[in-house]
């Protein structure tokens, strides 16, 4: 039913927006791309994970707990690796190479203590519960999925748009040295950045590893091959572009697995974002300017 793939596919796009809506926010306000992000993905899927089994917490305090155990995560990343490369000037491949490093370290630091076998959240955590749209069955962590994704895409939205940190953060992404001189705190803001774009990346991964059952230590691999495509799909460190290039992804895999086959999932999705790059090769709401130092 067309209907219902729609619907299904609409729940997988929306985690892969939010992944990438840290993902590019990272990269606009940073000008880094950071390699570790799906790493942090699947730390975000253990945390909550080990929250809900050894804590008993509830699945609202697990998220919280993934968000802000991923965010202090990536707090520690920004200081340790990118804020000292920042201070040399060190060339745009050298911080894409760290943290291809952290990443490494997080999943082999993952595996050493989980083991490589799939872990799953305990049964009865979701709701079997389903709600019924005019021959639609929307299960509660479907609804779940998009009303929390759309929540936190349209609360990012808001706060970049409409306030006052929004427009400093703007300023930073337009070029930090003249933001610093107009008295912002651009090494703040990077510290922000990078403890809200992990916390959501975190986030990312709770609601796939409940959307698949499965939680594995190199699940973070693929998502980030995803995450990088939509952000290109959508335009280098814009948000608009992530948001409309996760959804894109999620429906050109469900729909072709829907009526192709599962094993031609990633080659129907990448073939179809080659083509679009091939009309638009800046991506969808992308531009040739470059950031000032």
């Amino acid at each position: 039913m067309l209907e219902q793939q729609l619907v299904n596919a609409l729940s997988l796009g929306c985690v892969y927006a939010l992944f990438a809506l840290g993902f590019t926010l990272v990269f606009g306000v940073l000008g880094v791309i950071n390699l570790s992000h799906g790493a942090i993905f699947m730390v975000g899927a253990y945390a909550a994970e080990q929250a809900v089994t050894r804590l008993a917490f509830p699945l609202w305090g697990a998220l919280l707990f993934a968000f802000i155990f991923c965010g202090g995560l990536g707090l520690l990343i920004d200081a340790l690796v990118l804020r000292p490369l920042r201070a040399r000037n060190a060339p745009h491949l050298i911080p894409m190479i760290a943290t291809i490093g952290v990443a490494i370290i997080l999943n082999n630091g993952v595996q050493g203590l989980f083991g490589a076998q799939n872990l799953r959240f305990p049964a009865g955590l979701v709701s079997d519960d389903s709600l019924n749209l005019g021959g639609l069955n929307l299960t509660a962590l479907e609804l779940g999925i998009i009303l929390l994704s759309f929540a936190l895409m349209a609360m990012m939205l808001v706060v970049l748009k409409k306030t006052q940190l929004g427009r400093a953060l703007r300023a930073i992404a337009e070029s930090p040295k003249a933001a610093y001189l107009l008295g912002i705190n651009v090494e703040g803001l990077f510290y922000i950045t990078s403890f809200v774009a992990a916390g959501m990346g975190g986030v990312a991964g709770v609601l796939i590893g409940l959307y698949s059952n499965a939680l594995f230590p190199l699940m973070g691999q693929p998502m980030l091959h995803k995450g990088i495509a939509v952000i290109i799909l959508g335009g280098m460190g814009d948000i608009r572009g992530a948001l409309i290039g996760g959804l894109f992804l999620g429906f050109a895999e469900v729909l072709s697995v829907a009526y192709i086959g599962s094993s031609m999932r990633d080659a129907v999705a990448f073939g179809l974002l080659f083509l679009i790059l091939l009309v638009r090769p800046k991506g969808l709401f992308g531009t040739l300017m470059e950031r000032k130092v």
